[in-house]
């Protein structure tokens, strides 16, 4: 029997904290039509998934730093997050399909790239929404100890607000610092 994981990561684009990956493989029995790519689904839906997904399935998260984003660039950061979760699966799958066009170099598995595999493939959603859940309640528990920047509205992402309050307070230990604009603001507040 082939056991397929699906793959995703969050966090890419943000200008705070760490990149989330998440490895997940589907039970036989779950409804795979309530999948999709956790960017289109509602946030208390979206919630609802991951513990559904959580419980029937076999899942895991993983993460790469804002340091290890910093030093070696936020791709092979991604990758490494990808690597982390499918090496902490409890099961090995037979078969690793990655949302995206780079897969991790990972010896003795088999994956392949699935460009838009966060649409087309169950596993695939299922891992987004699961990374994206754990990610964005780590990034609002971040949002409490750093007012002003409104993370749990933005989740670290370059919106007007984000960046009217880097220009204002400064950048935080937690902004990626190779990323630009904290990458050209002063460090005065970290």
């Amino acid at each position: 029997m082939k056991i397929i994981a699906g793959v995703d990561e969050v966090g890419r684009g943000s200008l705070i904290g760490p990149v989330y990956a998440a490895a997940v493989i589907l039970n036989k029995n779950i409804n795979d039509k309530l999948l999709k790519d956790s960017k289109s689904i509602k946030k208390e839906k979206r919630e609802i998934l991951s513990k559904y997904i959580k419980n029937n399935s076999t899942w895991a998260i993983a993460k790469a730093s804002r340091n290890e984003i910093d030093k070696i660039n936020i791709l092979q950061a991604s990758l490494l997050a990808m690597k982390r979760a499918i090496k902490k699966l409890k099961k090995k799958p037979s078969q690793v399909l990655i949302d995206g066009n780079k897969i991790p170099i990972l010896k003795n598995y088999k994956m392949k790239a699935v460009v838009k595999g966060d649409i087309k493939i169950p596993a695939i959603s299922a891992a987004s929404i699961i990374a994206k859940v754990a990610r964005d309640k780590f990034i609002i528990s971040l949002s409490k100890k750093n007012k002003g920047y409104y993370w749990d509205k933005n989740f670290g992402y370059g919106t007007k607000q984000h960046l009217r309050a880097l220009k204002k307070l400064g950048i935080t230990k937690h902004h990626r610092k190779t990323f630009s604009p904290a990458s050209k603001i002063s460090t005065h507040n970290i």
